[in-house]
């Protein structure tokens, strides 16, 4: 759980004196990508260096290499990753693990060898062991197997926490890794099939009100416990975490709240303004009946959350209605 070295180091400028330098968002146009564009542009950041997929592809070492050895930027903040639900780590568990291997360990290794002051690593909540008591510290990691169902996408980020520390044991290198919670905001996947819930519900409960629906029917008993964090937030503590964090153990994001997904179901109806009835099917399967991150790491560090989850999801929703064809 850290030590003396938690704190930024004195070394050089700190993050935020630097806005004039070159800051690498890698996997810029996803959810989380996005969303520290748009942070880190507010911020003043004028010199972001962005790539696509078509211009730069992460997997391939030689085109990372040259990228690295021609633009040469100061900070790399890595948030490119070969995401998707259940169904899909299922169908296409060597996807997930090579894919996110490949990109993790170009970006580390090139970014490290031309001479990046900081990165940061992020993962995700999924590393963690399936039964890992809740609410889950960081110390959880490697106590127990993980879930099954997207284990190959969790060992590739456990392998990338592990790089980020074994570059600053051998090369005393600044490379830090953030493990977010459930995320939602602008940019979602909002996908009829493969969206997880809570983009799932509002695309749901949208239709069913543009339809004129009597009900909807949502899977489950709504009993089990999810924790969700706005992606600006996250975007918020990636900037936090760049200024102020310098420690070898990554740190959990979250919100540090607990909604059941009735609550939830009933709080996007009431933002969507769907009137009709709300309906359980109960022979469906609820899942993890509890996942709950222990973000007092990062509080003790003094980063708390600005959003609240129904400020958050009137956004979302208004992003939803201005983006998404209907």
């Amino acid at each position: 759980m850290g030590g003396p070295d938690d704190a930024a180091g004195e070394s050089g400028e700190s993050f935020l004196s630097e806005r004039s330098a070159k800051v690498f968002v890698a996997g810029h146009r996803g959810l989380v990508g996005s969303a520290i564009v748009r942070k880190l542009q507010q911020l003043g950041f004028a010199n972001l260096v962005l790539r696509t997929h078509a211009e730069l592809d992460l997997t391939r070492q030689s085109d990372v290499e040259e990228f690295f050895a021609a633009e040469k930027p100061r900070f790399v903040i890595l948030a490119a990753a070969k995401v998707g639900g259940i169904h899909a780590n299922n169908t296409y568990p060597a996807d997930f693990i090579s894919i996110n291997l490949q990109i993790q360990t170009n970006v580390i290794d090139s970014a490290h060898r031309h001479g990046v002051k900081k990165l940061l690593f992020l993962g995700s909540s999924c590393i963690y062991p399936k039964f890992a008591p809740q609410p889950i510290l960081e110390d959880a990691l490697l106590t127990g197997p993980l879930e099954p169902t997207n284990e190959w996408y969790a060992v590739a980020k456990i392998a990338g926490i592990k790089m980020c520390q074994a570059y600053r044991i051998q090369y005393g290198w600044d490379a830090i890794s953030g493990m977010p919670t459930n995320l939602y905001g602008p940019n979602d996947n909002f996908h009829p099939e493969n969206s997880h819930v809570l983009p799932a519900l509002m695309r749901r409960f949208h239709e069913a009100k543009v339809r004129g629906a009597k009900e909807v029917v949502v899977w489950g008993t709504g009993s089990p416990l999810r924790e969700f964090l706005h992606v600006d937030d996250l975007a918020d503590a990636v900037v936090f975490l760049m200024e102020k964090y310098s420690g070898s153990g990554h740190v959990n994001v979250g919100s540090g709240k607990e909604v059941t997904i009735k609550e939830l179901a009933e709080l996007v109806k009431d933002v969507v303004g769907f009137e009709g009835q709300l309906v359980w099917d109960s022979s469906k399967p609820d899942g993890t009946p509890r996942k709950l991150m222990d973000s007092s790491k990062l509080a003790s560090l003094g980063w708390m959350p600005k959003i609240s989850l129904k400020e958050g999801l009137c956004d979302t929703y208004k992003w939803y209605l201005e983006n998404v064809k209907q």
